[in-house]
Parts: C-alpha cells; structure tokens; sequence
C-alpha cells in the first residue's frame, strides 16, 4: 500500500481527473441526445427522405436512434463510473470509447474509398424520385423542397426533366422557377425547353449536392478528425484514472 504522503499528493490528481472525464461524459451524453431527437425527428416526420429513401423506405431514423440511445445510456454510465472511482467500469467505459473510435475511423475510410459508389446511389436514388415526381405525393413535394430551398432545378440541370411523364404532361415542375430573378413562370414556357431556359434556375440540383460536398472535403475530413480526436481523450483520461485509483487503492464511495 502506499504510504499516506502519497496518497495525499495523487488525491487531488485523481479529483482533477474525475473533474475533466464527468465534464466529457456529460459531453458525450449530449451527443447521444441529439443524434436521438434528429432520430425521432426524423421519423416523425420523414423530411429527408428525398435524399435517403428508395421506394421501401429508409432504416436511417432507427439508426440515428439506436446510436443515440446508446451513447446515452453509456454516457450516463461513464459519469457513474467516474464518480464512483470504479476500476472496472472505468476499464468497461474505455472499451466502449474504444469501439466508437474503431467504428468512427472505419467509417470515415470506408466512405472515402467507396466515395463514389456511394455518389452513384445517391444518383440512382434523385433520378428515382425525379422519374416518380407526380407533384401530389409527399415525395414530389420534398422534392420541389429541395429545388427552392437550394434553387437549383433536375438532376444534373433543368433539361433532366425532359426523360420523365410528369415533363410530358405538365412540364418543368414551377418549384424551379427563378422567382429571385421576379420571374412569373407560365405553362408554356415550363413545357418548352428552349423557352424554360430563361426563367427556370440553371444549376442542376444533384450536381450542386456533389459539387459542394467535393468543395468542402477538407472541412469534412476536419470535422471528422477532431471528433475520433475527441474519443481519444475520453479514453485517455479513463484510462489513466483507472490505472491512478488501481496504483493507490483509491475510491470515493
């Protein structure tokens, strides 16, 4: 055992440490419940399916949810395993912050060397909604969301409308039209291309999504850098608590 001088001088070491890991759990408890309320957002009221969904249906809210609920529970788990001054919990705690290290840099290298598979379903699924627009359901209507909202208009331009029934029928949808220009856009004008070309935004809109996702790869691989980096501080500082309350035989009960 060590002696009382000792343990003296490691206890406010061990507090500061305690300090520092309950303000990360509480951090990484907040993750948790934000990925869990865009999860229950997200399948409430199915905003983002334009981008996620095929004709089945998207698992992404159950996953947000899954994820979020767990970062939660162990969040919670590593504020109780920190005050208690638990070896073994603190051991579990960074095992589990090991996991999400392990599966945050996977993630981040697997969607950088399947970049463009992933481009191409992401293609496959706008050109998919494109081809079923009918501006009734709930799906054209994110669709025209997503062509205000980013003013932009079809897949790759305006002219990417011309494959589908819906142009054959009634034209360009009237959400590409460029109202920021004051812009009145008539039927006849949205069922004539060459016509359509001065009132409608000319700016594809999958090809602005890819465009400004390239642009900011840098930003992203930022981004995802300081959050693993985030990770290996919590499971630093478990794991030298743990191996500091193992060495002096300290608990706070």
């Amino acid at each position: 055992m060590s002696p009382p001088s000792a343990r003296l001088q490691t206890k406010p070491v061990i507090t500061c440490l305690k300090t520092f890991l309950v303000s990360y759990s509480l951090i990484f408890w907040f993750t948790g419940v934000i990925l869990l309320a865009v999860g229950v957002w997200g399948k409430v009221n199915l905003e983002f399916d334009l981008l996620l969904n095929s004709d089945k249906g998207t698992n992404a809210p159950y996953v947000l949810i899954g994820t979020g609920a767990i970062i939660i529970i162990f969040g919670l788990f590593g504020c109780f395993a920190t005050c208690r001054g638990s070896p073994w919990m603190l051991k579990l705690y960074a095992m589990f912050l090991i996991l999400v290290f392990l599966a945050e840099l996977v993630a981040g290298i697997s969607g950088f060397i399947f970049r463009h598979e992933i481009k191409e379903v992401l293609q496959d699924v706008y050109k998919s909604a494109e081809s079923a627009y009918s501006g009734t359901d709930t799906r054209s209507e994110d669709l025209d969301r997503v062509q205000r909202t980013l003013q932009c208009c079809g897949e790759m331009n305006y002219t990417s409308w011309a494959n589908t029934e819906y142009f054959k029928q009634e034209g360009i949808p009237k959400s590409c039209c460029n109202v920021t220009a004051g812009v009145n856009c008539t039927t006849t004008e949205l069922k004539d291309l060459k016509l359509a070309a001065s009132v409608v935004y000319q700016q594809g809109c999958f090809s602005l999504m890819t465009v400004t996702m390239e642009g900011n790869l840098g930003i992203i691989a930022g981004i995802s850098f300081g959050i693993a980096f985030f990770q290996l501080i919590g499971i630093f500082l478990t794991c030298c608590l743990s191996r500091y309350i193992t060495n002096n035989q300290y608990e706070m009960v």
